[in-house]
């Protein structure tokens, strides 16, 4: 178990929605802050979810 990982946390499975929430939170930002164009949100947002998807899942 993880230092910041509590029972609970352990052993929940993140669904798929948590997943799509998040990348699309990553993606959002980097446009707020400037270091993404929003005409870039389709390409980016699938490298980033599979990216949180693969971080998750392991």
């Amino acid at each position: 178990m993880s230092k910041h990982a509590t029972p609970d946390t352990e052993s929940k499975p993140v669904g798929d929605e948590a997943i799509l929430k998040v990348a699309k939170e990553i993606v959002v930002k980097f446009i707020e802050v400037g270091q993404l164009s929003p005409a870039k949100f389709g390409e980016i947002f699938d490298d980033v979810y599979k990216a949180v998807r693969k971080t998750v899942r392991s």
